[in-house]
């Protein structure tokens, strides 16, 4: 009988358990696929008292899990820990440096030290494998770097984050403002006691700053990812933009051009017609675009004990078939340049709570003409003499810092009452 692949787990909560649960029920499935049995012989977690909803009993148990590397008896190690740095980033190195497979679903530690993990595992001739890493149980790793390997990518766009995603869905169905969808989110279980990674953007962030490394072949980069969160949009902004055609989604925007790759997570206006403007809840997606392939749309489940672990399985397969793929993609990889936000050309929704007054519609668009920039629709809702009404402005393309000049004549302006709201609208 082919020698099983004997597997080392750290971390037992939702991942390293699900993990746990699908080999065991999926065991001849997995055997059959990977052409020898996948087991879990040795697990490392902090409490060994707490029912993790699968059974542990004859397993190898390590309290320090950088000391699962060590263990004779494991051939690979999936590291379900999570964070940046401490036991996750610890637990890779040791594996790494003993020559050890590493399997991860932290988008985090890879965003932050994927660089130089990937040169410890290049100098090991050890796979550093990620699937799990970014949208769950879609396959977006495997489709960019191998089933797009013979493509040059133009752009990558993503809902890398189901919490959010879950969030503006909610507030569009149901009218509800930010606060409220986002209780309501925490009860269900779908945003943490303190949902600032999620809701601030920095999630979406980790998994786009991994895209665009595999995507363009250059070392992944999440300090040049320009970040923002849904915290500020309104259920006003909702309606408002389904009357003009769009949907508002938190998107990771990648794309490559001449002068170097612009990398971004914020609100969008997307239009209704697009793919990514009917993906709701807690569905992920992504979408990447060939030039030979055109646009290829993967949409699913992007987290959750049952999705991250199919991705993580996946990547077990693939080791004890013993393929092997460059952690980025290529052996060689680019030093393109990152782009700011300040490059940015296009389209932006603008809306402005003002004193209905004579003269207040004058001040703003001369904020705007002399910025260069020009109006393509305005909406007003009726007459509130001396009260405060809504202004909503779309523009046509203009460039990020121009915005950003009008913006700031417009928010000194004694007229407007409270800071403007500022979407970026994207063709796609």
């Amino acid at each position: 009988m082919t020698k099983p692949l004997s597997v080392g787990v750290a971390g037992l909560g939702t991942v390293g358990a699900g993990v746990l649960t699908l080999l065991r029920d999926n065991a001849d499935i997995v055997a059959a696929r990977a052409g020898r049995p996948v087991a879990v012989v040795a697990v490392s977690a902090r409490d060994r008292s707490r029912d993790r909803g699968v059974p542990v009993s004859g397993l190898r148990w390590y309290e320090d899990a950088a000391a699962l590397a060590a263990d004779a008896g494991v051939d690979v190690i999936v590291e379900a820990i999570g964070g940046s740095e401490g036991p996750a980033r610890a637990l890779l190195n040791a594996a790494l440096a003993a020559g050890k497979p590493v399997v991860t679903a932290n988008k985090a530690l890879l965003a932050v030290h994927g660089a130089e993990l990937a040169v410890a595992a290049e100098r090991a001739r050890v796979p550093l494998a990620f699937e799990a890493a970014v949208a769950g149980g879609i396959p977006a790793i495997k489709a960019i770097r191998e089933g797009l390997a013979g493509n040059r990518i133009r752009r990558v766009t993503g809902i890398l984050n189901g919490t959010c995603n879950y969030i503006l869905t909610q507030m569009r169905e149901r009218g509800r403002e930010f606060a409220e969808a986002l209780s309501e989110a925490q009860k269900l279980g779908y945003a943490e006691a303190d949902p600032s990674f999620d809701v601030d953007g920095v999630d979406a962030a980790h998994k786009l700053a991994i895209l665009a490394a595999l995507a363009f072949g250059r070392p992944v980069d999440f300090g040049a990812v320009h970040v923002e969160g849904i915290r500020n949009i309104s259920a006003l902004d909702i309606r408002l933009a389904e009357e003009l055609g769009y949907r508002i989604k938190l998107l990771g925007l990648a794309s490559q051009g001449d002068a170097g790759v612009d990398t971004r997570v914020h609100p969008c206006m997307v239009p209704v017609s697009h793919p990514i403007a009917r993906v709701d809840g807690v569905f992920n997606a992504v979408v990447a675009e060939g030039d030979h392939v055109g646009r290829i749309v993967l949409e699913g489940r992007g987290a959750g004990a049952g999705p991250t672990a199919s991705a993580v399985v996946a990547d077990l397969v693939d080791i004890a078939r013993g393929r092997h793929t460059p952690v980025w993609g290529a052996e060689t990889l680019a030093n393109t340049p990152s782009l700011g936000i300040a490059k940015r050309v296009g389209a932006y929704y603008l809306r402005l709570m003002v004193v209905d007054r004579p003269g207040v519609i004058a001040d703003v668009t001369g904020a705007l003409r002399d910025a260069g920039i020009s109006l393509e629709s305005m909406l007003q809702r009726g007459r509130s003499p001396g009260e405060a009404v809504p202004v909503v402005l779309t523009t046509h393309e203009s460039t990020e810092t121009a915005m950003q000049g009008a913006i700031a004549r417009i928010a000194a302006l004694d007229a407007v009452l409270e800071p403007p709201a500022l979407i970026r609208i994207e063709a796609l």
